[in-house]
């Protein structure tokens, strides 16, 4: 028996081959990719398929330049009608189920691509492609080898002959899911636009080959349990007026080596899939803490783990990332939840409804009372037959009017007198939101606010939690928060409100809107009704507000080294474009080359009144100071996070122009992107990639 042939992967100091181009994304003479700017002068009304079917001919070219001026397509008003408000149902995300056995070839470390397939003799994969309508050989996209995979336990297929005799082990859980063109009614049944019923959005979401779920869904992943993600891209060429038929699925805020990181510049066309490998592992495992750390959890028993308990994370989302197309793809529906649980030191462990010491961990709400919540707004054209609309004209972001939560407008969610864990995202493309819960108590003339406590900063544990009464989040920012419900009378109505106020996608103006009196109209505060029922299965044993507030901490923050160097990186804009450190962002530049292992220190800068929460791959930060004064303990800025606000709006009212703070860099070699979270200005291109590096390469801490 002989092992397969490997596939040698394309590296070099500027980092991989990665791929730039295909048959639907032209360069041009300056080897920038044009696909997206091609797009965009199409207007935002394009007839379906009228936008695919231009992306190869480049005559209609956006500017580039610093002296660009883009002129905004007219504002589509979503059709509205107060009788649709709060009767539809909030679909909660359904959970993505394992597979013992992929439908396609077994995981392997070397992707399945077509030279891979013929060099060993070996028959394709065929399946159907709904984006295409017909069967299809399917092969890889992935070019690069998956780095530390037999470290893992993973042992690679055996080929003889061009046939299988052996399909090795995968050390872990296998998803399939595909990203295909679905129906999707954000309106309620019998909505109808111009005399005509309201038709569903063709939308690209994803689905779980073995569940069934689709639309907004959920991946259940433990620590110590590393994960294969098989992505199908089965998108269809015809966009009907935004999108493009490429894909690739960023896990936002994982410590993923770069070949399954999702960035900006590995993707599959339509007919192609990618798998994705999540070890699942903590921050340090490889580096600084090789030895692993001791965890005592609430039961007073000593764990230990790889890599650095402090290092734990929580709530992840994973989105498309396509370069030039993220805001369209990510906006069209490419946007599910990714929840990492750590019952392996027993802290956060999706049991916390067990009355079992050894397994509650913390005693966080779980099962059905631990509810992701996508926040998306969006716009319907109603001459269109309202369906789902983006300007793709408009450089500065996209604001929609109407909120959904997990894809519906308005909707309601039924609840019991208990505890409940909310995982709030804000999936984007350009709105910020102030967060809050009010309700109306009987011959009351005003709201009462229901207050909650923050127990995670996007996807990450706080080292102490926090009582609040509202919560702002970014662009891909996420808040885990408990609400007690037992707190008010069976019967009670409560709304889940956006009081934020803002009319650019520059960012939020600043200032606080009141609570509406009507929360059934299209401007209202209320974008989520909670009613509230009675209690059933058992009393809530899980932790208290006043126990979570009381606890010394929920997750002490790692200690940082020294940082071994500086760097500062200024985001600004250049005409219709956005660029960093007045540069557009270029897919052949490496901008910075840290050594793995390292800490660094990093400053970010913002200007001109506009707001970028700007995200960076691989690993958290923690700020030192926010516009120049020390981050203090006790405050939302005082945790690890993957996204910051800075410029107007950075923080609670007022504005921030700067942050600085400290990083590691550990575990994986390879690049990784820097990028404004309005993926509107990322696709503008306001971005730039690190590479990390050993020390003995030669551009190590340039």
């Amino acid at each position: 028996m002989t092992q397969c042939k490997e596939v040698q992967a394309l590296a070099d100091n500027q980092g991989p081959d990665i791929r730039i181009a295909d048959e639907r994304a032209p360069m041009n003479d300056e080897g920038v990719n044009t696909a997206r700017r091609d797009l965009l002068k199409l207007g935002a009304t394009a007839g379906a398929g009228a936008a695919a079917a231009t992306l190869g001919g480049g005559a209609l070219l956006a500017p580039r330049s610093a002296d660009a001026q883009v002129v905004p397509a007219p504002i589509v008003v979503s059709p509205w009608n107060t009788a649709w408000a709060f009767v539809q149902p909030m679909p909660i995300p359904g959970v993505c189920q394992p597979t013992s056995t992929l439908h396609g070839p077994p995981a392997q470390n070397q992707p399945w691509t077509r030279d891979f397939v013929t060099a060993n003799g070996l028959t394709p994969h065929v399946r159907n492609n709904p984006g295409h309508g017909q069967d299809e050989e399917y092969y890889e996209a992935r070019l690069e080898p998956h780095q530390r995979w037999a470290e893992f336990g993973n042992v690679d297929p055996v080929y003889e002959n061009g046939q299988l005799v052996s399909s090795g082990q995968f050390n872990g859980k296998m998803y399939e899911l595909e990203c295909r063109e679905a129906d999707w009614d954000f309106y309620p049944p019998g909505a109808k636009v111009n005399g005509q019923p309201i038709l569903p959005s063709k939308v690209w979401i994803y689905h779980d080959l073995n569940s069934n779920a689709a639309g907004v869904v959920r991946i259940n992943a433990r620590y110590g349990e590393p994960a294969l993600v098989r992505l199908y891209n089965s998108c269809p060429v015809d966009n009907r007026g935004f999108g493009i038929d490429n894909c690739t699925m960023h896990l936002h805020n994982a410590h993923n080596p770069p070949e399954s990181d999702g960035g900006p510049l590995r993707w599959s066309i339509s007919g192609e899939f990618f798998d994705y490998w999540y070890p699942n592992v903590r921050a340090g495992f490889a580096s600084t803490h090789r030895n692993g750390t001791t965890y005592i959890g609430p039961d007073k028993v000593a764990r230990q783990c790889p890599g650095d308990y402090r290092e734990t994370q929580s709530t992840l989302w994973f989105h498309d990332h396509r370069m030039d197309f993220t805001a369209q793809n990510t906006y069209k529906g490419m946007a599910s939840f990714y929840t990492l649980f750590s019952d392996d030191i027993n802290l956060d462990t999706g049991k916390g409804n067990s009355s079992k010491l050894a397994e509650r961990g913390l005693g966080l709400p779980s099962g059905e009372y631990d509810i992701p919540i996508l926040l998306a707004d969006k716009r319907f054209d109603p001459n269109n037959g309202g369906e789902l609309y983006m300007d793709t004209q408009n450089f500065d972001g996209f604001l929609g009017d109407l909120v959904t939560c997990n894809f519906k407008i308005k909707p309601y969610l039924n609840v019991q007198r208990r505890r409940y864990r909310f995982r709030l995202l804000n999936s984007g493309p350009s709105r910020y939101y102030e967060l809050s819960f009010s309700y109306r108590k009987p011959g009351a003339t005003t709201n009462t606010p229901l207050g909650f406590v923050r127990i995670a900063n996007d996807g990450n544990l706080l080292p102490k939690a926090l009582g609040l009464g509202s919560v702002r989040l970014g662009v891909a920012e996420r808040a885990d928060i408990i609400l007690d419900f037992a707190e008010v009378p069976q019967g009670t109505i409560i709304y889940m409100e956006n009081r934020l106020d803002q009319v650019t996608p520059a960012g939020p103006a600043g200032t606080l809107r009141a609570s509406t009196f009507d929360p059934k109209q299209r401007d209202a505060t209320q974008i989520l009704q909670i009613r509230v029922g009675g209690l059933s299965g058992g009393a809530d044993i899980s932790t208290s507000k006043a126990k979570l507030l009381a606890m010394p901490s929920l997750l002490p923050l790692p200690v940082l080294p020294p940082p071994a160097r500086t760097r500062s990186f200024s985001f600004a804009a250049a005409g219709a474009q956005w660029v960093v450190n007045g540069q557009l962002f270029d897919p052949d530049v490496i901008s910075a080359f840290p050594i793995e292992g390292t800490c660094e220190e990093w400053t970010w800068t913002s200007g001109g009144g506009w707001g970028h929460p700007v995200h960076i791959h691989h690993e958290e930060f923690q700020l030192i100071t926010r516009g120049a004064v020390p981050v203090a303990p006790g405050s939302e800025d005082y945790s690890r996070k993957d996204v910051v606000r800075i410029g107007n709006g950075g923080m609670g009212v007022g504005n921030t122009g700067s942050i600085t703070f400290r990083i590691q860099f550990r575990d994986w070699f390879g690049d990784y992107p820097v990028h404004c979270h309005n993926v509107v200005h990322e696709d503008h291109a306001m971005m730039f990639r690190f590479q990390i590096v050993p020390p003995t390469d030669p551009n190590a801490g340039n």
